[in-house]
């Protein structure tokens, strides 16, 4: 607030530093006191309001505008570069007594003058009113940005939100040099956290940054409001459930109980290539550039890369299904119905570490690259130092099966079938905060920023601080979900879910308003279900289906990051 304070100010001396005398105040008084009787005639009833020609660029109080120190209008228009001889009224012959009153008008002082101009313009028509502001007014029209230096112009802009800014570039050629200013719009691109212009591509406008900061305009407003495209199809799995799903760059792998992944280009929409090998449903897995592992019901994980379509190493171990899994860097984490977790590392494929402990399957797993954490159908939640095989805390509470997990490094925060979300300190095993008022099994959740999202069976989803342990808001109303919600993404500021009911919701984060619904299957309500989604920041990846064959087994894909020229490429 300071800062501004002081820009303020600045800008506030320059102006005062061309301080008006007694004819510019007398100016100013005409223009104002013309005004208002242009604005409110004898009858009483205010003029329609109308744009006024303007001859300059932009317009501002004389007594901010006029440099020099003229005596009478006469020298003021000379000072303009203006004949001081005027075009005069036809009207035939001046009055009678004109000198005279003149000279009348010369001898008085100047509160004499103003208080004879006040009554003068009282008694003047309309007409009259008129033809005085043209002119007067004009000769206090200034472009006092291009009067400035360039860095003190500048200066004056950074005022300006990035939507007046586009405005004023349409004013003239010199404020559009100004306006396009690249460290002008670095700035508006910090304020708004925009630091990326590694996707830039060629556009007409001389500033980078100002490309950058449209483009984000773009993407927010298409995620928002965006028109009702048609998302991309992607068939493949037959009629078989999509268990997991990821995507990397242009590169979207989906996981299924037909044993098989599948590599497709979110560009293109095609199938690049289909991952086989193992012998039983897959189950989940994980993503990073173009390594995939997965996890499957046939007790094996697999590494795979994913653009040259070959299994990279099988990996051995576990002893039942492989129900969850976690990346972290080149190590990997899985869990399983064993019981059991091993930390793997991806590159050579080597089993580092096993954690016993949970004494019935282990259902979720996170993993920040030096603890691992884990919840299981024992209701209970572990904290593990993997390279000492050791568990740090075993974090009891639950009076459920424990489904979902999010960690950060400071808060555990655990979801079960017990309804309740709980949440703990990473290093003290202590639960700090017992989140109340699902109704349901919590089966998905996300934290970011001490800010938690979870997805419920209740068709409700709910936002925390888990701080405090404050429910934000609840995304539900009349457009809430009718059904169970399968999965949840932050993106933007924006929550998305997916659901039961075969729509994917877009909400937003810091109001909890429902935004729209992003997708909307045909069969939403008779048996369509839309199983995962995952999001980027310009791209939207949904895995849909049904359990009942009203709806093919598919990947929908969205892009939000398609301009009009990049649409029409697409089509």
């Amino acid at each position: 607030m300071e800062g501004d304070t002081d820009k303020c100010s600045v800008a506030s001396d320059i102006y005062r530093t061309t301080s008006s005398d007694w004819f510019n105040k007398v100016c100013l008084f005409l223009s104002e006191q013309m005004k208002r009787k242009l604005d409110h005639p004898p009858d009483g009833r205010p003029f329609p309001s109308g744009k006024k020609h303007c001859k300059g660029s932009g317009y501002l109080s004389p007594a901010c505008l006029v440099p020099a120190t003229p005596t009478t209008f006469g020298d003021l228009r000379v000072a303009n570069g203006l004949s001081a001889q005027r075009r005069r009224v036809n009207s035939g012959p001046p009055p009678t007594g004109l000198q005279e009153w003149l000279h009348t008008f010369q001898a008085w002082s100047g509160p004499e003058r103003l208080l004879a101009l006040d009554e003068l313009i009282d008694r003047c028509e309309t007409t009259q009113v008129k033809h005085m502001m043209q002119l007067i007014e004009p000769q206090f029209q200034r472009d006092f940005i291009s009067l400035l230096p360039k860095e003190l112009a500048l200066y004056v802009l950074t005022f300006l939100a990035p939507r007046d800014l586009l405005q004023a570039a349409q004013t003239c050629r010199y404020w559009r040099i100004l306006a396009e200013d690249n460290l002008l719009w670095r700035e508006k691109c910090r304020e708004e956290g925009i630091s990326d212009l590694s996707r830039r591509r060629k556009s007409p406008c001389a500033s980078p940054w100002k490309s950058a900061y449209i483009r984000q305009h773009r993407i927010e407003t298409n995620w928002r409001s965006g028109e009702d495209r048609e998302p991309m199809v992607l068939k493949g799995h037959d009629d078989h459930v999509i268990t997991c799903l990821q995507f990397s760059g242009d590169l979207v792998v989906s996981g299924s109980d037909d044993n098989t992944l599948k590599v497709w280009s979110a560009v293109t929409g095609k199938c690049l290539r289909t991952l086989s090998g193992h012998t039983g449903g897959v189950w989940c897995s994980q993503m990073s550039s173009a390594t995939v592992i997965s996890g499957s019901t046939d007790r094996t994980l697999r590494v795979w890369d994913a653009e040259k379509g070959e299994c990279v190493h099988t990996l051995y171990g576990h002893t039942s299904t492989v129900r969850c899994m976690h990346l972290h860097g080149n190590r990997v984490v899985s869990g399983s119905r064993d019981t059991t977790l091993r930390v793997w590392d991806v590159e050579s494929g080597r089993c580092e570490h096993v954690l016993t402990g949970h004494v019935a399957a282990v259902r979720c797993v996170q993993f920040d690259g030096g603890r691992v954490v884990s919840g299981g159908y024992d209701y209970m939640v572990k904290v593990w130092d993997p390279e000492s095989e050791t568990c740090l805390h075993t974090l009891q509470g639950h009076t459920n099966r424990v489904y979902s997990l999010q960690f950060d490094g400071v808060f555990v925060v655990s979801g079960s079938l017990d309804t309740s979300i709980r949440v703990w300190e990473a290093d003290t095993g202590n639960c700090v905060h017992t989140l109340t008022g699902h109704q349901s099994l919590t089966s998905g959740m996300e934290l970011r920023d001490n800010v938690l999202v979870s997805g419920n069976a209740d068709s409700t989803v709910r936002v925390w601080d888990v701080r405090t342990g404050q429910c934000l808001h609840t995304l539900q109303g009349p457009n809430k979900h009718q059904s169970a919600v399968t999965c949840l993404q932050f993106c933007r500021g924006l929550v998305l879910s997916s659901s039961d009911d075969g729509t994917v919701k877009l909400w937003d984060l810091k109001t909890g308003a429902w935004v729209r619904d992003v997708v909307a299957l045909q069969s939403r309500g008779s048996g369509g279900v839309v199983w995962r989604i995952r999001a980027s920041d310009t791209r939207l990846v949904c895995a849909a289906g049904s359990r009942n064959g009203t709806e093919e087994t598919k990947l929908l894909v969205l892009d939000f990051d398609l301009d009009e020229n990049r649409q029409k490429e697409a089509e």
